[in-house]
């Protein structure tokens, strides 16, 4: 009996579930690599500041690359090392309510918006939940889950408000 049901519907959520896998593992990555170039920034800044008091060549076009770098790389670990802990710990929280699922398609790239009616947050995803409908006329349950200072999203879960089954999920 499964398996006549896999072989109906299975390749295609098989298939749409392994994309939607890979959009979370790609802001993950995306969430890595700024992190590692800000720590490669540093470790640049500090070799070629040892260099340069190491030979006595304190030109102002090489300050002004450090400094550039330096800033760059602050920058860059100021907005990833806040969730440093939570991410590779793994410490999520899982924020649940009444949501509205908006579709944001006015760019190159396509947005879901999910917004919890309750708390008024609100929290986007690059894929798209394979919904009937969407807008803020039609309300749903949602579950998503972030890190637990609230600075990236790692997954969702939309329920049916009335039946309670399950709708779309993101991995």
């Amino acid at each position: 009996m499964l398996v006549g049901k896999m072989s109906v519907n299975g390749p295609k959520n098989n298939l749409r579930k392994e994309r939607e896998r890979h959009m979370v593992n790609q802001d993950l990555f995306i969430y890595y690599f700024i992190l590692t170039l800000g720590v490669l920034f540093v470790i640049y800044a500090l070799i070629h500041i040892i260099t340069m008091y190491m030979k006595k060549d304190f030109t102002m076009s090489r300050m002004g690359k450090i400094i550039g770098i330096i800033i760059l790389a602050a920058l860059l670990l100021f907005t990833t090392l806040p969730s440093l802990k939570y991410v590779a710990l793994k410490d999520y929280v899982v924020i649940k309510g009444k949501c509205v699922v908006d579709i944001d398609s006015s760019g190159r790239t396509t947005l879901a918006a999910i917004r919890m009616l309750g708390s008024g947050e609100y929290f986007s995803f690059r894929e798209i939940p394979s919904l009937d409908a969407y807008g803020k006329a039609i309300p749903y349950y949602c579950e998503v889950t972030m890190t637990k200072d609230h600075m990236l999203e790692i997954s969702y879960k939309i329920y049916h408000e009335e039946k309670g089954e399950l709708m779309a999920e993101s991995n």
